[in-house]
């Protein structure tokens, strides 16, 4: 069964002139890009976007890293994609990610880590939602 998931390339990645590496990736495991825009996110934006997170210690540090420069957002098609596009990310940290993941292949740290995708059906839903309308 087909599902869609949102995945965003975060701003270190975008600054670093890697969107089209990065996409490349995930084009070569057979997801379909259904939608794909470029956006900077506000404030408010990315504090209802990470809801989840608030009242944590790196709650404010996430929104100012996710508000320091553009992201891009796109959605994701294929058979089971929430939790192939999870693994196809690696874990939060690149040094413990496995090798030939996103993290792996491009993030810097564990906060600078490139790479979004959404943990869920309902945060995939609400997130797509938040994004793209």
């Amino acid at each position: 069964m087909k599902e869609k998931t949102l995945g965003l390339i975060k701003p270190d990645a975008v600054k670093r002139g890697i969107i089209g590496e990065i996409l490349a990736v995930i084009e070569s495991e057979r997801f379909e890009i259904v939608g794909l825009k470029m956006m900077r996110f506000e404030r408010t934006e990315a504090e209802a976007f990470y809801a989840e997170h608030q009242g944590k210690p790196f709650f404010e540090e996430l929104i100012d890293y996710m508000t320091s420069g553009k992201v891009v957002a796109f959605v994701l098609e294929r058979e089971n994609a929430i939790t192939r596009y999870r693994d196809l990310m690696g874990t939060t940290d690149p040094m413990q990610a496995q090798e030939g993941t996103l993290r792996k292949l491009f993030a810097l740290s564990k906060n600078e880590n490139s790479v979004h995708g959404s943990d869920s059906s309902a945060a995939s839903d609400r997130e797509i939602a938040l994004i793209f309308g």
